[in-house]
């Protein structure tokens, strides 16, 4: 099912109706300030599944990130911040950047092996916002690639309504996509190590 919900004031409404497609363990592709994207309720094991099934990616070697409503998740999910970083992170987000930080056990029992870092997402997206905020909790998340390497993402919410239908539950159409993804910085270790270079600005590190 496609869903139109308007990318600067999204409608109370649909986006309930998007959560409880989450909550009951569905799958949804949506928007994000860089790429479309593949989402579920990161509590839920089984839409979690399915999601690496999609990606034909055995769930034990998963890298996918999170989707957060602000910072204010990290602590459930991360250790060992080191108050530079957050404040970096709190500098450039909500953003298109995904920060690859040491995981602690909460997300080690919810992707079922022993997993060391995590991505965080904070996009500057209305929609995936509103959507972790009425959840309370983030949107497991996997970017979308296209079968067009010159293209390599999907950014036509019609055309990935015509793909996925009955793969997923909800598409949601907030208009065109970018075919630019995240920056994506590794925190890990002692200094930052830039692992893709995406729209956000490198220069932050």
């Amino acid at each position: 099912m496609i869903l139109r919900i308007d990318h600067e004031n999204p409608d109370e409404r649909r986006i309930n109706q998007v959560v409880d497609c989450l909550l009951d363990g569905g799958v949804i592709i949506y928007p994000t300030d860089t790429v479309y994207t593949l989402g579920c309720d990161i509590s839920n094991k089984k839409a979690y599944e399915k999601i690496c099934k999609l990606k034909n990616i055995k769930a034990n070697k998963a890298n996918f990130s999170i989707v957060c409503y602000d910072l204010r998740h990290i602590s459930e999910y991360t250790l060992n911040l080191p108050t530079p970083t957050y404040k970096l992170m709190h500098r450039v987000l909500p953003g298109p950047y995904t920060f690859i930080l040491n995981a602690n056990k909460a997300i080690q029992k919810i992707f079922d092996y022993k997993k060391k870092e995590v991505g965080i997402r904070v996009p500057d997206h209305a929609i995936p916002r509103a959507i972790v905020k009425v959840l309370g909790r983030p949107i497991l998340s996997a970017s979308i690639k296209h079968d067009d390497e010159v293209l390599e993402y999907m950014t036509d919410p019609e055309e990935l309504g015509e793909s996925y239908e009955g793969i997923v539950d909800i598409v949601i159409d907030g208009g065109y996509g970018k075919n630019v993804p995240s920056t994506i910085i590794d925190y890990t270790g002692k200094e930052a190590l830039l692992v893709r270079e995406g729209l956000g600005d490198i220069n932050i590190i």
